[in-house]
């Protein structure tokens, strides 16, 4: 039996750069844009190094959405079946907009492996993101079912979180280019998001 020896701590510190180099270059430039060139160049290394921590691209591809799927799930989690409907949807919201502004690269990272065909991701997507939405839908129609919120479908009321949130992230430029630099989309957005799906969801 082989017993994995522990990383070291210029191995651990390395790794690190990797992802997160990947992270700016699978981003900017999407799977199919990247290379390992790029990467290298970005993380401080050589090629050669690189390859002794991930043998190939897709390698260091799966490796970031990985990670990312927890973290991209932690929000909806959250949602609290014992809690007050419209006060845990509403932090759904805000929980899902926070996440454009501190982790902008993540979320278009996930948006361009979703575009592809989800061909890393693809049966995460269908088991663990599945589970967990179904889980979370049936808490949603529990609530309309009581007549504590209003009627909705929970599927498309999370699509629609995700859509009208994700959005600030993946089309940031977009966004920025309409608003002007002296405005704060993100601010403007909470404020906007929380009239709309309170108007929405109140019974």
């Amino acid at each position: 039996m082989n017993v994995q020896k522990p990383r070291t701590r210029i191995q651990k510190k390395n790794r690190r750069a990797i992802l997160d180099a990947a992270l700016d270059v699978f981003s900017a430039h999407g799977f199919r844009g990247a290379t390992l060139d790029r990467i290298a160049e970005a993380a401080g290394l050589s090629k050669p190094n690189l390859l002794y921590y991930f043998p190939s691209k897709e390698a260091i591809h799966v490796a970031l959405l990985s990670q990312l799927m927890d973290t991209w799930l932690d929000p909806l989690r959250e949602l609290d079946p014992g809690g007050e409907p419209v006060a845990e949807l509403l932090g759904y919201v805000r929980r899902k907009l926070q996440m454009s502004r501190d982790f902008p690269r993540e979320s278009r990272l996930f948006a361009n492996e979703i575009l592809q065909g989800a061909p890393r991701i693809g049966p995460a997507l269908e088991t663990e993101l599945k589970d967990l939405v179904d889980e979370k839908a049936a808490v949603i129609r529990g609530w309309v079912e009581a007549g504590r919120i209003a009627p909705v479908d929970p599927h498309h009321l999370i699509f629609s979180v995700w859509a009208l949130t994700q959005h600030y992230a993946d089309f940031d430029v977009q966004v920025r280019a309409v608003l002007g630099a002296a405005r704060d989309p993100l601010d403007e957005a909470e404020r906007f998001l929380d009239t709309l799906f309170a108007r929405l969801v109140t019974p």
